[in-house]
């Protein structure tokens, strides 16, 4: 019996593997880790093949703890980090390692083409203005700066596409993940062979665009042989992490909202009609016929994993003794801190900032510091921060006439009370949580198992798996207490760009 489905994620710091009954119970799963490389100021870039070496090593652990047998899987879906620009020859090899979505070396050729072919006109078409972290200006970079490596492409993939064509051989782009390029048709679809010209990106590195849930092939021999995964077994194409995300949250109707709270902050709006706004992000949901209006941050889970990695030497050696995680404790000191963490201010532009502000020179900030400031002020200034990141993209996204009544959190991040407590506060919206930290790889496998048939409908899968787990109502005397904070938090931003732009460091 088939009675599995197999998720695949392949996120910034790790890939998730995870096996799920017909019923969204999760069976097993199993992590692997790979890093992220910064060679340059602005820079962060994966190895594509360590993703790979990383998701067989933990489908054999997945299939092992869960004791399934290979055959029992009936389908696999993937879901991947987005704006990869992963260049393959003609024999699958890959070329360079990718740029990802933080990295913003390419600034200089988007204003250049931005100039060229007009912010407006790129806009009209794509949905969504032309940035460095975009896929496109990475290609371009490819061509100015290693022509070697631009000269042998045969395709340029993304993180999930990357995965389905080595499980299966087969070279696809999920319509999910078009948003990246510049040369697609938000309102279509379609691949815009004209907008390919003037950009000077070749049509030819552009793989057939496929439905999310589409079947694309089966695991090879060869593939099978690498993972442990069973010859034959059917792979969908897949789509983005945060629209995965968004389906694993339960967010598949109009109006409906995902709040994410993994490595990137920012949320997902579910939209039947187009609407761009230049200062936030449009792409299509992996569900067919909808639109997701989306907010994408920098500061998000990663926030707090760098203040774990810096400033918690001693939870550390706590945790050794008693178990409890270092950050949990963090948690509890900031939890002590009042709402507003007295005056502290942080701007969490860890790696440049994303949407609405759209500047790669963006940096992190803390600000309201003096003597009587501890550790705990710290944490809860850069958990608020992360915070208010989201509400500057909900309040845009109320500008465009998508109106938000209440968000449903997903991500590492709605494990903390706090924190979910603390965005609800902010953003005076409640939140719904369902099981947080599988709700992305859940969304890859509804895809899978629409594709193969084991669910008759998005509708039928969404009401069998999604169980909420519980619910965040704001507090509005808190809210009033953030929002002298948040007046800061924009104007620090307003204050500080033209330095920030003068001493980023970008070459």
């Amino acid at each position: 019996m088939k009675n599995y489905l197999l998720g695949i994620d392949i996120g910034t710091s790790a890939c998730k593997i995870a096996a799920f009954s017909k019923d969204g119970t999760v069976k097993a799963s199993s992590t692997g880790d790979y890093p992220v490389y910064y060679p340059h100021p602005g820079w962060a870039e994966q190895n594509p093949e360590e993703w790979w070496s990383a998701v067989c090593k933990a489908i054999k652990e997945c299939l092992k703890k869960g004791n399934i047998l290979p055959e029992e899987i009936a389908g696999v879906g993937i879901d991947g980090q987005s704006w990869s620009a992963i260049a393959i020859d003609k024999a699958g090899k890959v070329l360079t390692n990718t740029p990802i979505w933080m990295d913003t070396r390419a600034q200089a050729i988007c204003d250049e083409l931005n100039k060229k072919i007009g912010e407006d006109n790129i806009f009209s078409l794509a949905g969504n203005s032309l940035q460095p972290s975009y896929t496109t200006a990475k290609i371009l970079w490819y061509k100015k700066h290693l022509p070697e490596v631009y000269e042998k492409t045969d395709k340029i993939l993304q993180s999930n596409s990357f995965i389905a064509y080595r499980l299966t051989g087969a070279i696809t782009q999920d319509m999910s993940q078009g948003y990246g390029l510049h040369c697609f048709n938000m309102k279509t679809g379609t691949w815009d062979e004209n907008m390919c010209e003037q950009l000077e990106i070749p049509i030819s590195f552009l793989p057939e665009i496929v439905p999310c849930h589409q079947v694309v092939g089966t695991v090879t021999k060869e593939a099978a042989g690498q993972c442990g995964l069973a010859e034959g077994t059917p792979v969908v194409a897949g789509g983005l992490d945060a629209a995965c995300g968004t389906l694993g949250a339960g967010v598949i109707q109009p109006g409906e909202t995902q709040e994410q709270g993994g490595q990137a902050g920012g949320m997902s709006i579910c939209m039947e009609e187009y609407a761009a706004d230049p200062r936030l992000i449009l792409g299509y949901h992996v569900v067919p016929g909808q639109w997701l209006l989306q907010g994408g941050t920098t500061g998000g889970g990663g926030v707090m994993r760098w203040v774990e990695r810096e400033f918690a030497q001693y939870e550390r050696s706590i945790a050794q003794e008693t178990g409890e995680s270092s950050l949990s404790q963090l948690n509890e000191i900031a939890e002590k801190i009042a709402p507003g963490s007295d005056g502290v201010v942080f701007l969490p532009y860890m790696s440049g900032e994303r949407s609405p502000i759209w500047d790669p020179n963006a940096k992190g900030v803390y600000y309201g510091l003096d003597f009587s400031k501890t550790k705990g002020h710290m944490v809860r200034a850069a958990m608020e921060g992360v915070a208010f990141a989201l509400k500057h993209n909900l309040d845009v996204a109320d500008t465009t006439g998508a109106k938000v009544d209440e968000l449903w959190a997903m991500g590492g991040s709605a494990n903390s009370l706090l924190w979910t407590q603390m965005k609800s506060d902010i953003t005076g919206k409640p939140i719904v949580v369902p099981s947080s930290d599988t709700a992305t790889t859940l969304g890859a496998v509804i895809l899978a198992g629409v594709g193969v048939g084991m669910y008759e409908s998005f509708e039928e899968a969404v009401k069998m798996t999604v169980k909420v787990t519980r619910r965040h109502e704001p507090n509005m005397e808190n809210h009033d207490i953030y929002m002298k904070n948040y007046e800061t938090y924009l104007a620090l931003y307003e204050n500080l760009k033209e330095l920030m732009k003068k001493t980023g460091g970008m070459q």
